[in-house]
């Protein structure tokens, strides 16, 4: 390949990642319904024109925008060393890093709520599904199994009810802050809540997978 192939190849990678990096935050904002392609292309700094050839339509964007926030957080799993910590203190390490990574990344919570209102109908039709399945079971059973082997942990728990309690304890107090604070008036967003609301989190699983 040429030298100003190669130039063009990186600018247009360059581009289509702005795109996608600006899709991901105008659907975040807006949801699907409210997104639009001007906001998008100002904020990758392109034409409205080059959204739609690098990416086919507005489903096409949106649906590489969820496989791109799901591809982060399946990295992000994957760097994970569970197998290096005593059980009890991997299951805390697991929850705790859940948890923080919703509250760090609020674009994947937004995306996945706008995604239930379709119901899933664009993540379906994703010819990179099978990749982006998430390791999170198959490390959760390898870690019930090495807990339940040393008595630690219970036998005959299930990873991936497991895996629902633990994503449920983060998502929803994250997902339902606005909601929850007003009625319960209290702040239940704000950092030190989330802290204390993390550790009592993780006694309850503690507490249900322990022998």
């Amino acid at each position: 390949m040429t030298a100003p192939a190669v130039t063009r190849r990186r600018d247009r990678d360059a581009t289509r990642g702005r795109v996608l990096q600006a899709a991901i935050a105008e659907f975040s904002s807006h949801g699907f319904d409210g997104a639009r392609g001007e906001r998008i292309a100002e904020r990758a700094r392109c034409s409205e024109r080059m959204l739609y050839y690098y990416f086919g339509s507005k489903e096409g964007l949106f649906r590489e925008a969820l496989e791109s926030v799901y591809a982060a957080l399946r990295d992000a799993e994957r760097s994970l060393r569970l197998d290096e910590l005593p059980a009890l203190e991997a299951l805390e390490s697991f929850c705790r890093f859940v948890w923080r990574y919703y509250a760090e990344h609020p674009e994947f919570l937004s995306l996945l709520n706008t995604e239930n209102l379709h119901r899933a109908r664009h993540l379906k039709k994703s010819s990179r599904l099978p990749e982006l399945v998430s390791p999170v079971v198959g490390m959760l059973d390898e870690l019930l199994q090495r807990g339940s082997s040393q008595r630690v942990f219970r036998t005959g728990l299930d990873p991936v009810g497991l895996y629902l309690a633990i994503a449920s304890l983060g998502y929803f107090v994250l997902s339902n802050r606005h909601t929850l604070s007003t009625v319960l008036g209290h702040d239940v967003g704000k950092p030190t809540y989330l802290e204390q609301h993390w550790e009592r989190s993780a006694e309850l699983i503690k507490r249900y997978v322990s022998a």
